[in-house]
Protein backbone atom coordinates (compact mmCIF):
# COMPACT_ATOMS: atom_id res chain seq x y z
CA UNK A 1 0.00 0.00 0.00
CA UNK A 2 1.05 3.58 -0.97
CA UNK A 3 1.65 6.06 2.08
CA UNK A 4 -0.27 8.61 -0.15
CA UNK A 5 -3.30 5.95 -0.23
CA UNK A 6 -6.04 8.28 1.60
CA UNK A 7 -5.43 10.89 -1.52
CA UNK A 8 -6.49 8.07 -4.23
CA UNK A 9 -9.96 7.03 -5.40
CA UNK A 10 -8.00 4.24 -7.60
CA UNK A 11 -7.84 0.63 -5.99
CA UNK A 12 -5.35 -0.49 -7.62
CA UNK A 13 -3.35 2.74 -5.32
CA UNK A 14 -4.74 1.38 -2.35
CA UNK A 15 -3.96 -1.91 -2.21
CA UNK A 16 -2.13 -4.75 -4.37
CA UNK A 17 -4.14 -6.20 -7.48
CA UNK A 18 -5.59 -9.72 -7.43
CA UNK A 19 -5.47 -9.96 -11.22
CA UNK A 20 -3.54 -8.37 -14.62
CA UNK A 21 -3.69 -8.77 -18.38
CA UNK A 22 -2.48 -7.23 -20.71
CA UNK A 23 -3.42 -6.75 -24.43
CA UNK A 24 -0.60 -4.29 -25.69
CA UNK A 25 -3.24 -1.27 -25.85
CA UNK A 26 -4.73 -1.47 -21.98
CA UNK A 27 -3.50 -3.14 -18.94
CA UNK A 28 -6.32 -4.51 -17.04
CA UNK A 29 -6.24 -4.99 -13.02
CA UNK A 30 -8.56 -6.31 -10.58
CA UNK A 31 -8.93 -5.54 -6.70
CA UNK A 32 -11.56 -7.39 -4.55
CA UNK A 33 -11.81 -5.06 -1.18
CA UNK A 34 -13.63 -7.23 2.13
CA UNK A 35 -14.86 -6.22 4.84
CA UNK A 36 -11.63 -6.62 6.73
CA UNK A 37 -9.77 -4.92 4.38
CA UNK A 38 -12.11 -2.09 4.09
CA UNK A 39 -11.82 -1.87 7.43
CA UNK A 40 -8.05 -1.64 7.63
CA UNK A 41 -7.68 1.07 4.59
CA UNK A 42 -11.06 3.09 5.13
CA UNK A 43 -11.96 2.21 1.69
CA UNK A 44 -15.58 0.75 0.51
CA UNK A 45 -16.20 -2.64 0.17
CA UNK A 46 -16.15 -4.39 -3.19
CA UNK A 47 -15.15 -5.34 -6.61
CA UNK A 48 -12.81 -3.14 -8.34
CA UNK A 49 -12.01 -3.02 -12.03
CA UNK A 50 -9.42 -0.89 -14.07
CA UNK A 51 -8.56 -0.28 -17.49
CA UNK A 52 -5.15 1.95 -17.79
CA UNK A 53 -4.29 3.16 -21.60
CA UNK A 54 -1.72 5.42 -22.61
CA UNK A 55 -4.74 6.02 -25.84
CA UNK A 56 -6.09 9.82 -24.58
CA UNK A 57 -2.64 10.78 -23.04
CA UNK A 58 -0.52 10.22 -26.81
CA UNK A 59 -4.03 11.51 -28.95
CA UNK A 60 -4.71 8.18 -30.33
CA UNK A 61 -7.99 8.43 -31.23
CA UNK A 62 -8.22 5.72 -33.44
CA UNK A 63 -7.65 3.85 -30.86
CA UNK A 64 -10.67 5.38 -28.59
CA UNK A 65 -13.02 2.24 -30.49
CA UNK A 66 -11.53 -0.42 -28.99
CA UNK A 67 -11.04 1.35 -25.39
CA UNK A 68 -14.52 1.86 -25.56
CA UNK A 69 -15.53 -1.71 -26.45
CA UNK A 70 -12.69 -3.20 -23.83
CA UNK A 71 -14.97 -0.56 -21.06
CA UNK A 72 -18.11 -1.64 -21.94
CA UNK A 73 -17.37 -5.49 -22.02
CA UNK A 74 -16.43 -4.39 -18.42
CA UNK A 75 -19.33 -2.44 -17.40
CA UNK A 76 -21.49 -5.55 -19.08
CA UNK A 77 -19.86 -7.93 -16.44
CA UNK A 78 -21.10 -5.43 -13.43
CA UNK A 79 -24.19 -4.75 -14.99
CA UNK A 80 -25.42 -8.40 -15.60
CA UNK A 81 -29.31 -8.89 -15.74
CA UNK A 82 -30.02 -5.09 -15.35
CA UNK A 83 -31.67 -4.26 -17.94
CA UNK A 84 -33.02 -0.71 -16.72
CA UNK A 85 -30.13 1.91 -15.97
CA UNK A 86 -30.29 5.41 -14.86
CA UNK A 87 -27.09 6.98 -15.30
CA UNK A 88 -25.78 10.07 -13.40
CA UNK A 89 -23.60 12.14 -14.41
CA UNK A 90 -21.90 13.99 -11.18
CA UNK A 91 -19.43 17.09 -11.17
CA UNK A 92 -19.47 20.47 -11.59
CA UNK A 93 -20.11 21.21 -15.24
CA UNK A 94 -18.26 24.93 -14.91
CA UNK A 95 -15.30 23.32 -13.37
CA UNK A 96 -13.81 21.54 -16.24
CA UNK A 97 -11.68 18.96 -14.15
CA UNK A 98 -14.97 18.32 -12.63
CA UNK A 99 -17.01 18.21 -15.98
CA UNK A 100 -16.51 14.34 -16.72
CA UNK A 101 -19.90 13.07 -15.72
CA UNK A 102 -21.68 16.19 -17.34
CA UNK A 103 -19.92 15.62 -20.38
CA UNK A 104 -20.38 11.82 -20.99
CA UNK A 105 -24.17 12.92 -19.72
CA UNK A 106 -24.46 15.23 -22.87
CA UNK A 107 -23.07 11.68 -25.22
CA UNK A 108 -25.65 9.23 -24.04
CA UNK A 109 -28.25 7.56 -26.35
CA UNK A 110 -31.42 7.66 -24.13
CA UNK A 111 -33.73 4.76 -24.67
CA UNK A 112 -36.57 4.85 -22.15
CA UNK A 113 -38.80 7.12 -23.86
CA UNK A 114 -38.63 4.27 -26.82
CA UNK A 115 -38.55 0.88 -24.68
CA UNK A 116 -39.98 0.36 -20.63
CA UNK A 117 -38.77 -2.85 -20.83
CA UNK A 118 -34.63 -2.24 -21.18
CA UNK A 119 -33.22 0.73 -21.03
CA UNK A 120 -31.10 3.70 -20.46
CA UNK A 121 -32.10 6.90 -18.86
CA UNK A 122 -29.77 9.62 -17.60
CA UNK A 123 -29.53 13.11 -16.08
CA UNK A 124 -27.15 14.95 -14.11
CA UNK A 125 -27.96 16.97 -10.54
CA UNK A 126 -25.19 19.45 -11.11
CA UNK A 127 -23.51 20.38 -7.48
CA UNK A 128 -25.10 21.59 -4.19
CA UNK A 129 -23.36 24.83 -4.33
CA UNK A 130 -25.23 25.59 -8.01
CA UNK A 131 -28.64 23.66 -6.99
CA UNK A 132 -28.76 23.79 -3.07
CA UNK A 133 -30.08 20.11 -3.57
CA UNK A 134 -27.82 17.92 -2.47
CA UNK A 135 -26.98 15.24 -5.59
CA UNK A 136 -28.28 12.62 -3.33
CA UNK A 137 -31.53 13.63 -2.92
CA UNK A 138 -31.89 14.54 -6.43
CA UNK A 139 -31.02 10.89 -7.60
CA UNK A 140 -32.78 8.84 -4.73
CA UNK A 141 -36.33 10.56 -5.61
CA UNK A 142 -35.97 9.85 -9.31
CA UNK A 143 -34.93 6.02 -8.49
CA UNK A 144 -37.25 5.50 -6.39
CA UNK A 145 -39.81 7.03 -9.09
CA UNK A 146 -38.56 4.99 -12.06
CA UNK A 147 -37.11 1.78 -10.41
CA UNK A 148 -34.37 1.19 -12.04
CA UNK A 149 -32.64 -2.47 -11.94
CA UNK A 150 -28.81 -0.32 -11.33
CA UNK A 151 -27.97 3.60 -10.98
CA UNK A 152 -24.62 3.91 -13.20
CA UNK A 153 -22.60 6.97 -11.59
CA UNK A 154 -20.10 8.53 -13.68
CA UNK A 155 -17.48 10.93 -11.88
CA UNK A 156 -14.38 12.44 -12.06
CA UNK A 157 -11.31 10.79 -9.67
CA UNK A 158 -8.62 11.66 -7.54
CA UNK A 159 -5.19 9.62 -8.33
CA UNK A 160 -2.12 9.16 -6.53
CA UNK A 161 0.15 8.84 -9.31
CA UNK A 162 0.21 11.34 -12.09
CA UNK A 163 0.84 8.99 -14.78
CA UNK A 164 -2.68 7.74 -14.15
CA UNK A 165 -4.51 10.87 -15.04
CA UNK A 166 -6.55 10.54 -18.11
CA UNK A 167 -5.18 6.83 -18.11
CA UNK A 168 -6.58 4.45 -16.19
CA UNK A 169 -10.57 3.85 -16.15
CA UNK A 170 -12.12 2.68 -13.07
CA UNK A 171 -15.25 0.87 -12.67
CA UNK A 172 -16.66 -0.26 -9.04
CA UNK A 173 -19.48 -1.90 -7.50
CA UNK A 174 -18.91 -0.19 -4.00
CA UNK A 175 -20.51 3.01 -4.99
CA UNK A 176 -19.43 6.54 -4.66
CA UNK A 177 -18.94 9.61 -2.52
CA UNK A 178 -19.26 12.45 -4.37
CA UNK A 179 -16.10 15.01 -3.76
CA UNK A 180 -14.60 12.57 -2.12
CA UNK A 181 -11.13 12.87 -3.52
CA UNK A 182 -11.18 17.05 -3.00
CA UNK A 183 -12.09 16.79 0.71
CA UNK A 184 -15.51 17.70 -0.11
CA UNK A 185 -17.77 14.48 1.01
CA UNK A 186 -21.20 14.51 0.18
CA UNK A 187 -23.73 11.88 1.14
CA UNK A 188 -22.84 8.56 -0.19
CA UNK A 189 -24.04 6.87 -3.20
CA UNK A 190 -24.38 2.81 -3.04
CA UNK A 191 -27.05 0.25 -2.91
CA UNK A 192 -27.17 0.52 1.17
CA UNK A 193 -27.79 4.37 0.55
CA UNK A 194 -30.09 4.28 -2.59
CA UNK A 195 -32.07 0.93 -2.34
CA UNK A 196 -30.65 0.11 -5.94
CA UNK A 197 -27.48 -1.52 -6.74
CA UNK A 198 -24.97 1.16 -7.60
CA UNK A 199 -22.25 1.19 -9.89
CA UNK A 200 -19.25 3.72 -10.82
CA UNK A 201 -17.06 4.85 -13.46
CA UNK A 202 -14.66 6.95 -13.63
CA UNK A 203 -11.33 8.82 -14.49
CA UNK A 204 -8.63 10.16 -12.68
CA UNK A 205 -8.10 14.19 -13.40
CA UNK A 206 -6.84 15.33 -10.44
CA UNK A 207 -3.88 14.86 -7.67
CA UNK A 208 -2.31 16.36 -4.76
CA UNK A 209 0.28 18.36 -5.20
CA UNK A 210 1.81 16.56 -1.78
CA UNK A 211 1.96 13.10 -3.82
CA UNK A 212 3.48 15.37 -6.94
CA UNK A 213 6.02 15.77 -4.51
CA UNK A 214 6.55 12.58 -2.86
CA UNK A 215 6.43 10.73 -6.08
CA UNK A 216 9.52 12.98 -7.41
CA UNK A 217 11.57 14.26 -4.06
CA UNK A 218 10.05 11.43 -1.03
CA UNK A 219 9.84 14.77 0.70
CA UNK A 220 5.92 16.14 0.91
CA UNK A 221 3.26 16.46 3.60
CA UNK A 222 -0.26 16.78 2.80
CA UNK A 223 -2.60 18.66 4.60
CA UNK A 224 -5.77 20.89 4.68
CA UNK A 225 -3.85 23.13 2.27
CA UNK A 226 -2.68 21.10 0.33
CA UNK A 227 -3.33 22.21 -3.85
CA UNK A 228 -4.90 19.70 -6.63
CA UNK A 229 -3.34 19.99 -9.57
CA UNK A 230 -4.80 19.13 -13.15
CA UNK A 231 -3.26 18.92 -16.33
CA UNK A 232 -3.31 22.03 -18.56
CA UNK A 233 -4.70 20.50 -21.50
CA UNK A 234 -7.70 18.79 -19.00
CA UNK A 235 -10.50 20.76 -21.18
CA UNK A 236 -9.22 18.25 -24.10
CA UNK A 237 -8.68 15.31 -21.68
CA UNK A 238 -11.79 15.34 -20.19
CA UNK A 239 -13.65 15.51 -23.36
CA UNK A 240 -11.96 12.40 -24.77
CA UNK A 241 -12.42 10.13 -21.74
CA UNK A 242 -16.24 11.34 -21.71
CA UNK A 243 -16.07 10.38 -25.58
CA UNK A 244 -14.86 6.66 -24.65
CA UNK A 245 -17.19 6.38 -21.50
CA UNK A 246 -19.97 6.96 -23.30
CA UNK A 247 -19.63 5.52 -26.49
CA UNK A 248 -18.63 2.23 -23.61
CA UNK A 249 -22.39 3.15 -22.32
CA UNK A 250 -23.87 3.62 -25.68
CA UNK A 251 -22.89 0.22 -26.98
CA UNK A 252 -23.62 -1.52 -23.91
CA UNK A 253 -27.35 -0.13 -24.00
CA UNK A 254 -27.55 -0.16 -28.25
CA UNK A 255 -30.62 -1.53 -29.72
CA UNK A 256 -29.95 -5.10 -30.15
CA UNK A 257 -26.91 -5.21 -28.03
Amino acid sequence: MRQNAGYTDMAVEFYRHKHVRDDGLIRYYEVDVDGKLSKKLGKPCGKYATLETPAVLSGRTEEYGKVSDALGACLKGYLKDCDKVLAVGLGNPDLTADALGDRVFKRLTVTRHLNDKRYLCALTPNVLGMTGIESYDIISAVADRIKPDAVLVIDALTAAAPSRIASAFQVTDSGITPGSGVENHRRRLDEKSLGFKVVSVGVPLVVYSSTIAREFCSAADGGAGDMIVTPKDVDILVEDCAKIISGAINGVFAVGA
